[in-house]
């Protein structure tokens, strides 16, 4: 079945600034559960100046101990690879992630764009997609999937949080 999340964010800062942000988003102090992230490949293509990266987040696991008494679930980390596509001349990002670790039992996928607002060209929307659907662990599906989906919603509100708090420390107040 899965759980989804979909999120659409108005930052009232320029693209250019929210983009530079969220690349330096994690790790930090506002966030204890992404402990790494490693830039894996990142290359410009000379023709649309298009620039391509390819991230590992390194996350601690948050699966509630009870359930790590599974050995499936009884990890230390959780891997994350994010693709991004920055088109400044467009004014927009659009990202694609996905789980590394479980891949036998769970799917999690999340589609991003950053854009300029229509709204107002001093603005940024955020949009994002997200799924995580779990498999092949009988009886415990409904219950992962179920936590799934609260850690989804507080992680969403969360990483906007400390985009907020970031784009007011390093730029100052919002653009009206």
């Amino acid at each position: 079945m899965g759980v989804t999340v979909d999120v659409h964010e108005v930052f009232r800062y320029p693209f250019e600034q929210v983009v530079a942000s969220y690349l330096r988003k994690y790790p930090s102090p506002m966030e204890k559960h992404v402990t790494a992230i490693k830039t894996m490949e990142e290359k410009t293509d000379l023709s649309t100046g298009i620039i391509y990266r390819r991230r590992i987040a390194t996350c601690q696991n948050v699966i509630p101990e009870i359930l790590r008494k599974v050995s499936i679930l009884k990890v230390s980390d959780i891997y994350l690879e994010e693709e991004s596509w920055l088109n400044m001349q467009e004014r927009n990002m659009v990202m694609k992630s996905h789980c590394l670790t479980w891949t036998q039992y769970a799917s999690l996928s999340e589609e991003s764009v950053f854009r300029e607002s229509l709204e107002n060209p001093n603005w940024t929307e955020f949009i994002q997609k997200g799924k995580i659907s779990i498999t092949g662990a009988g009886l415990l599906n409904c219950v992962l999937e179920a936590f799934a989906q609260t850690f989804l919603n507080q992680g969403v509100k969360k990483g906007i949080r400390i985009m907020e708090t970031l784009l007011q420390e390093q730029c100052g107040c919002p653009f009206s």
